[in-house]
């Protein structure tokens, strides 16, 4: 699971927002600690609480002195939204792009998605 040349702490972080949004990790329940994190994905606890930290200064956890870390009230929502931003200016905006340049409009851009979409559909179908 671990991608080699990004940091170990960016892709811990992922992967509990990850267990948040797909629900596997509901809010208010106990997040895995530094120790687990370090114990599963092999790697020093160090940088399993730098990955933790990120995520407590999002208010995406929260400590709960003496018992651990807590999924945070809203953190899903919160996720979520980050998520469809960086969606929008990672996919959205560059394809808004290319369909200028091409001359196609709104309705043509639309017309396109939703044939692809079925035609994904469609093909997973069968």
């Amino acid at each position: 699971m671990i991608e080699e040349g990004r940091a170990l702490f960016l892709q811990i972080a992922e992967s509990v927002e990850e267990s948040i949004i797909d629900g596997s990790l509901p809010e208010d329940t106990r997040a895995p600690s530094t120790n687990e994190l370090a114990a599963f994905y092999r790697i020093n606890p160090a940088t399993a609480a730098k990955g933790v930290n990120m995520l407590v200064d999002k208010g995406v956890l929260v400590k709960r002195r003496g018992i651990g870390m807590f999924v945070a009230a809203g953190a899903r929502d919160h996720l979520l939204t980050e998520r469809r931003a960086a969606f929008a200016d990672r996919f959205i905006q560059p394809l808004l792009a290319e369909a200028r340049n091409l001359g196609l409009g709104p309705d043509d851009l639309a017309r396109l998605v939703r044939e692809r979409a079925t035609d994904t559909t469609e093909g997973t179908a069968r």
